[in-house]
């Protein structure tokens, strides 16, 4: 049976007579009005979120609270797109996203968490971390970035690096995005079409496919290590990046208790 819009209520008639709902599905090959009633119900559930996210950073601003929300997971996982999410509406003055560049030739002789030290969050700040002191537990290892004594070192101390960070009475929230291997192809090829998108692959992307099984040794092996009862990971299956935005903004709302 062909469905006509005569089968929706007047509030989803509404979403899908809105500017946002007849882009959408101008957009698509075919007319596909219960996928677009499902995308704009779900935009609609992430904005009604986003103002609880602002509630939330009200409460960090007023109570001089600190929050560290690091992101890591495999390669266009959607780790910018879920950050973008979050912090869209955010008063910017009180939050940073930080994507650390490569460590210069003075860091490099640092210890390894100094670099992290300095950006931390100060009181009323929340900072995103888009891949984090993590990347020696994974993406160094596998791609030869630090030795096996620097990355066993690492290991060795995050654990009480964080453990010191929420004694202090930081939030310490930790995702993992986790993507299939077919999927995480079809967004590579995705990105490489696009001419807006093509900066984004770098040589360490174009050699995930071939490395997964690797990173996915290290990734258990960080998991086995790091996921402790005083900063566990909270893992998101990411292949729909609408569901996986949505659960990570609700594991922030519930972790931390701005509603007090």
């Amino acid at each position: 049976m062909r469905t006509t819009t005569a089968s929706f209520s007047k509030d989803q008639l509404a979403l899908l007579n809105a500017n946002k709902g007849v882009r959408y599905l101008l957009s698509q090959d075919k007319l596909n009005f219960e996928k677009a009633l499902q995308s704009l119900s779900l935009d609609a559930h992430i904005k009604e979120l986003q103002e609880e996210l602002i509630k939330l950073q009200t409460w960090v601003i007023q109570n001089n609270q600190r929050i560290i929300v690091l992101f890591e997971g495999r390669d266009a996982a959607g780790k910018g797109g879920t950050i973008r999410r979050i912090t869209r509406y955010l008063n910017p003055r009180y939050f940073r996203v930080l994507a650390l560049p490569r460590p210069t030739k003075e860091e490099i002789g640092q210890w390894y968490f100094q670099r992290y030290v300095q950006v931390l969050p100060n009181e009323g700040q929340i900072c995103f971390f888009d891949r984090s002191w993590y990347n020696r537990a994974v993406v160094e290892p596998v791609n030869g970035f630090c030795t096996q004594e620097q990355y066993e070192q690492f290991m060795g101390q995050v654990n009480e690096f964080e453990s010191m960070l929420v004694q202090d009475g930081i939030y310490l929230i930790k995702f993992y995005l986790s993507i299939s291997k077919s999927e995480q192809a079809k967004r590579f090829k995705a990105i490489a079409n696009n001419p807006l998108k093509k900066w984004k692959m770098s040589p360490v992307d174009e050699r995930a496919q071939e490395l997964w099984d690797v990173y996915t040794k290290y990734k258990k092996r960080m998991f086995k290590k790091t996921d402790t009862t005083i900063a566990p990971w909270k893992i998101i299956k990411a292949n729909d990046r609408q569901h996986s935005r949505i659960e990570a903004i609700e594991h922030i709302l519930h972790l931390i208790p701005y509603k007090q």
